[in-house]
């Protein structure tokens, strides 16, 4: 949920609605489809979004996709020594 509330906060910060900010950030992080809001609802797309929004959202999608524990593991240096 941490992560959830820091990428919607992140977006609103961006300049994007506080719907379109969270839908978007659960949308990436629970790897479903369209969001909810007036960019991302069911008849739009990502496409309106900006670029750093993007990345935001390529992150949070990793973080979804790879669980959060897995990525944090791997960017430990502990995992990396002998």
């Amino acid at each position: 949920m941490f992560v959830w509330a820091f990428g919607s906060l992140a977006m609103g910060a961006m300049g994007y609605d506080l719907v379109t900010a969270a839908s978007a950030v659960a949308t990436a992080l629970s790897n479903v489809g369209a969001g909810l809001g007036p960019i991302i609802g069911p008849a739009g797309n990502f496409s309106a979004l900006s670029d750093p929004t993007l990345y935001l959202l390529s992150v949070m999608m990793l973080l979804g996709r790879l669980e959060i524990l897995t990525v944090l593991v791997v960017l430990t240096p502990l995992f990396w020594k002998d």
